[in-house]
């Protein structure tokens, strides 16, 4: 149902009628990211530097979920329910979007025809995959699990890591799983099936999709780890690497204490001010690993 939803707020965020598939125009694009801070690709999806892609891989999904909360984000998470390719292989890069809903056969037409104009090609998933470069991740939202809600197996899932050197997330089904764990990609994904892609059509790309109980935006950094997804708008990617330094540091000192044996939990994590001595030891330690990692 929200696929149909959102088909009707699309087309009344663009105030005409959608090309095959839909795509926000680069002035529409740049109209309804007006707080990313960095470049743009040509069709206005904005561009997180691939530096900072390097900082969100030292990342937990917990990093990340603290900070959007307390800015009003609260639906960034994808929630529970997705199956992972590699366990503990992290998933890192620019969301490119693409909004799946099921096959109407007079819709379909019009769609393929217009498709055809705009030399795309006439396969379905195709119409994504040929679209991705370095660094970006495909997030689609094929309606959940079901026959023929399919994005790929063993093959276009190797043309996929070829384009982009990272995976993709799948709210619906892959397929030829004993031929995709080969490959060095990574994939969230809702569950395997046989079923190649059928009776389902590509109505947008580079929109809003709901992904779980998230909603991405193209150029969202997706974050991926054992704990689920995460997807992280780009204007809050720095703040959220810069404040996950001092996280990093702190667990450091505070686990490399616990161990020794000889502090009580509420002495070092309890909420309540150190002791004096402890603080100042524990200052000096922050300070030495900001050096250490060129930063003030």
């Amino acid at each position: 149902m929200h696929a149909m939803k959102l088909l009707f707020a699309s087309l009344l965020i663009a105030g005409l009628a959608w090309p095959q598939p839909f795509r926000w125009t680069r002035d529409q694009m740049i109209h309804f990211t007006p707080d990313n801070p960095f470049e743009r690709f040509a069709d206005g999806r904005p561009k997180v530097p691939d530096s900072l892609l390097e900082e969100v891989k030292k990342l937990s999904v917990e990093e990340a979920w603290g900070l959007l909360r307390s800015k009003g984000y609260h639906f960034q998470y994808a929630g529970p329910g997705f199956k992972v390719l590699h366990q503990g292989k992290k998933l890192v890069g620019r969301a490119v979007t693409a909004q799946y809903i099921p096959l109407r056969p007079d819709l379909n037409k019009v769609m393929d025809t217009d498709a055809k104009a705009a030399g795309m090609p006439a396969s379905t998933n195709q119409k994504v995959i040929d679209l991705l470069t370095l660094n970006d991740v495909p997030v689609i939202d094929l309606m959940g699990p079901g026959e023929g809600h399919n994005f790929g197996g063993d093959n276009l899932h190797a043309a996929i890591y070829g384009a982009t050197r990272t995976g993709a997330v799948v709210d619906g089904t892959v397929r030829d799983i004993e031929g995709l764990f080969e490959l060095p990609t990574q994939v969230f994904y809702r569950d395997g099936h046989p079923a190649a892609v059928a009776g389902v059509s590509v109505l947008g790309i580079n929109i809003p999709v709901r992904i779980g109980e998230a909603l991405v935006m193209p150029g969202d950094i997706v974050l991926g780890d054992r704990t689920g997804l995460i997807f992280i708008p780009p204007q809050f990617v720095k703040e959220i690497c810069d404040k996950a330094v001092l996280t990093h540091i702190h667990d450091e000192w505070t686990k490399a204490k616990f161990l020794t044996g000889k502090y009580k939990a509420s002495e070092l994590y309890g909420g309540g001010p150190m002791a004096p001595e402890m603080k100042r030891e524990y200052d000096e330690y922050v300070k030495k690993r900001l050096a250490e990692m060129g930063r003030k």
